[in-house]
């Protein structure tokens, strides 16, 4: 049952859920003693306040109460005896012992849960805001203009889009705005902060960084693929090319709306990995090179792994490889890195991987 509300029986027998705490919002002049009128009022209403926060608007304060109203008070008579004390009340809505957490605390609790899973974003945005509803919709039909009395907010979300938040009881303040931006601020910086340097340790006690691939690495990686047996560049390609062409350098480090992850050790490139998203809007491809003095060690592993990590913080929940037959290596690199390869490779030639 929810915790803001109780049940009573009628004269009539019949069984009524009545809500016990509300949360309401009162627009009133920032001047000395206008609180205090309203707090007494409530006193003399019967209603208990069990939480206050007072958010500074244009011309004056919104105060957002959560009290326990007395039995048989009804909100037409508290509003009716609130405009009576100078205060304009915005909306009033049922509410639980959740509104009394700390907003400061909620927006980081919030904010955590979205760090662990970048799919829950709208409803961590719709907890912050206590929104009624937060949705995920291509930018182009956001539409930021219209607002609905202050009822409707829109929130740019990268190359995701936007997210549309609706609240019916009261209008959204700029505090409240501001926070909600912070918050996402926040998971903008986590998620390009994982596209950073990462050491990892491999088989043999090497230490390797793996970070981003950039335009000035193209000799590196040049010198990387000639390094390579034709075998491995074989199975990295699916053709029998000694080398790659210099034409192809740019486009492996920085493909087209991806990423590119190298493995350097000391000066050298030892190995690449790349994160493909699909054009038609599906799992991103996942592809990987590793010169041969360097394989099983772990490194591939790593890649493949840091390579999820990327695909999860931009909300994928899948990859995909393209694998010849027989071929098994990113299958055992998946799931040493903890993911999952649910079937057999599909008919395509597609290795389909799982992120937890």
């Amino acid at each position: 049952m929810d915790m803001g509300r109780t049940r009573t029986t009628t004269a009539t027998g019949t069984t009524v859920e009545t809500a016990t705490t509300w949360r309401l919002r009162v627009r009133m002049d920032d001047s000395p003693g206008t609180l205090a009128r309203v707090t007494i009022r409530l006193a003399d209403l019967g209603c208990n306040i069990l939480g206050l926060q007072v958010m500074p608007v244009p011309g004056g304060v919104v105060d957002e109460l959560v009290i326990r109203p007395a039995p048989g008070l009804t909100r037409a008579e508290l509003i009716e005896a609130l405009a009576a004390e100078g205060g304009e009340c915005a909306g009033v809505t049922d509410a639980d012992v959740h509104e009394l957490v700390d907003p400061a605390a909620t927006a980081l609790a919030a904010a955590g849960r979205a760090v662990d899973d970048p799919a829950k974003l709208a409803e961590v945005l719709r907890e912050v805001l206590a929104a009624d509803v937060v949705t995920l919709v291509p930018s182009n039909e956001a539409n930021p203009a219209r607002t609905e009395g202050g009822h409707r907010r829109v929130f740019p979300a990268g190359a995701d889009g936007a997210l549309v938040a609706r609240r019916s009881w009261a209008p959204f303040v700029q505090l409240e705005i501001t926070r909600a931006e912070a918050m996402l601020g926040l998971l903008a910086a986590v998620r390009a902060n994982l596209s950073g340097p990462a050491v990892v340790t491999c088989g043999d006690g090497a230490m390797v960084v793996l970070r981003p691939g950039l335009p000035a690495d193209t000799d590196a990686v040049f010198a990387l693929h000639t390094r390579c047996s034709m075998g491995t560049m074989f199975h990295r390609y699916h053709t029998g090319m000694r080398t790659v062409p210099r034409r192809w350098l740019h486009r492996l480090l920085m493909p087209p709306r991806g990423l590119s992850l190298l493995a350097v050790a000391g000066r050298e490139v030892v190995a690449l990995g790349q994160l493909i998203p699909s054009a038609t809007g599906g799992a991103p491809e996942v592809s990987l090179l590793v010169e041969d003095g360097w394989q099983r060690q772990g490194l591939g592993t790593a890649l493949l792994g840091r390579l999820a990590e990327l695909g999860a913080a931009a909300g994928y929940r899948e990859l995909v490889a393209v694998c010849l037959p027989g071929q098994d290596a990113v299958r055992r690199a998946a799931q040493r890195a903890g993911l999952r390869v649910p079937a057999p490779d599909a008919p395509e030639g597609l290795l389909r991987i799982e992120i937890p």
